[in-house]
């Protein structure tokens, strides 16, 4: 099994490669040195891994939740990649990845999604990786309702924003936190290896990616209104 990932959904740029299950890794926090910093990266990894980009089975990619620009710019690189090669697709959940680095088997994976807001799913371990156990959804964080239970492991920086208004939020019901943690392209390789292994690539003009704000404009705009609406009131 012979992957490339990439995940630029976040302010961190990472890419991976996996070759039978020994995966190696750049990554680094880049704001808007994504697109300067990915394909070399890939084709130097790919070369410290000893093989060519004709040898890879699929590309795996992190497709958001996260920043606009980062998500797009990973579906743009690995469709490019994936038709210019006629390989596969393995869409990973950026929040999926993001919870492969909890240390328990409750996870509620959140990053932070700017204004006032982050994205957050819940998570299991399951074996090598992780099952989501409640939609992806963008919210403020005082007003999330988490999952029935405690002893949860939080991971991300959505903990973090809004001065930690979650950690305030769920309080007790949280076993550990890593507020700081950021996803990994390594993780989506494991990840995307595990989907091959269950038959779930897909053709490249089939991924879709995951914004959550369905558009950006509208969300600016709706700043705007809000904005006017105070200097009228």
């Amino acid at each position: 099994m012979k992957l490339l990932a990439i995940e630029t959904a976040t302010e961190a740029c990472s890419i991976a490669v996996l070759v039978d299950g020994a995966v190696i890794e750049r990554f680094e926090i880049a704001p808007r040195r994504h697109t300067e910093l990915a394909l070399p990266w890939a084709e130097a990894l790919l070369a410290e891994a000893g093989i060519a980009k004709s040898q890879l089975d699929a590309i795996a990619v992190g497709r958001g939740p996260g920043a606009f620009t980062g998500v797009r710019l990973a579906i743009a690189l690995a469709q490019g990649i994936a038709l210019a090669l006629d390989r596969p697709l393995l869409p990973i959940s950026t929040l999926a990845a993001l919870a492969m680095q909890a240390a328990g088997e409750r996870i509620l994976a959140a990053s932070d999604a700017r204004m006032g807001e982050i994205y957050i799913a819940s998570f299991r371990r399951d074996g090598d990786g992780v099952v989501a156990s409640s939609d992806e959804i963008v919210i403020a964080p005082d007003v999330y309702v988490a999952p029935d239970g405690n002893d949860w492991h939080g991971v991300g920086t959505g903990f973090a924003a809004a001065d930690g208004a979650l950690v305030t939020r769920l309080q007790t019901r949280l076993a550990t936190v890593d507020a700081t943690a950021l996803p990994h392209a390594a993780d989506v390789a494991r990840l995307g290896a595990l989907a091959f292994a269950r038959g779930e690539a897909i053709a490249p003009e089939r991924i879709e990616p995951a914004y959550l704000r369905n558009n950006v404009a509208l969300t600016i705009a709706e700043q705007q209104a809000r904005r006017a609406a105070r200097r009228d009131a």
